[in-house]
């Protein structure tokens, strides 16, 4: 199984080019051979949980349709970051779409308290089943919290996809814990950061990933757009600056 992570540089809150932006990347996948691609934490609008409310959406969004057209066509399966409506309130998400399957929308179940005044907290973890794999999602602040990778490990997680907005500083915990939880609960882990402004700080990619032992295999830049794309089989992998 090839999985992508996209590493870009979203811009504020403008749903359509941003979608435009995805597909380009999910292009790039595809070439590449990918099985699977993800964004970062709100990929769609860019971090900024000041615009949520008015920007929040559903799964079932019809600018969403051409995800679904590709996912069905290409036999891949896409990851994207949007805020989602939840009743009255908002959740920060991501919607899965996979080849002839209905969506999935997966909400960030671990806030931090600096989103408490614009999100609540999702409900349950979803998980991604592909060939002989079983995929967990995580979106940034939980994926530090032991908590989250170890339920996912105890459903028989073979891969943990951090989908992340993350600073520097966050990039510096990111690099120490992931390797940690990779080793000693036996996950391969993926990180997909923003690059650029988000809210009140800079995002700094340093995307990545991390095989079973710990060891990280590829890692992206601080500024630049790119991809990752590893082979969960073989371990082979390759990296591309946008």
């Amino acid at each position: 199984m090839k999985i992508c992570s996209a590493q870009i540089q979203s811009i504020k809150g403008d749903i359509e080019r941003n979608i435009q932006k995805h597909i380009s990347f999910i292009n790039l996948a595809i070439e590449n051979g990918a099985d699977l691609i993800f964004f970062p934490e709100l990929s769609l609008t860019g971090y900024e949980p000041t615009l949520a409310k008015k920007l929040a959406t559903t799964q079932d969004d019809k600018r969403f349709d051409i995800f679904q057209e590709i996912s069905d066509n290409e036999k891949i399966i896409i990851c994207v970051g949007i805020p989602t409506q939840f009743k009255e309130h908002v959740c920060i998400s991501m919607v899965i779409f996979q080849p002839q399957t209905s969506r999935q929308t997966y909400s960030k179940q671990m806030l931090h308290a600096d989103e408490y005044p614009y999100f609540v907290n999702g409900e349950q973890q979803v998980f991604i089943s592909h060939k002989n794999y079983k995929i967990a999602p995580a979106i940034c602040y939980e994926s530090l919290q032991i908590e989250h990778s170890a339920y996912a490990a105890s459903n028989r997680t073979n891969i943990y996809l951090a989908s992340v907005a993350k600073s520097a500083k966050g990039v510096e915990k990111a690099n120490l814990h992931y390797p940690e939880i990779a080793q000693h609960l036996n996950l391969i882990v993926l990180m997909a950061n923003l690059v650029g402004p988000a809210d009140d700080f800079v995002c700094t990619g340093n995307s990545a990933v991390w095989n079973k032992e710990g060891t990280l295999l590829a890692q992206l830049g601080d500024t630049n757009e790119g991809i990752i794309i590893f082979d969960a089989e073989t371990q082979q992998f390759s990296t591309q600056v946008i």
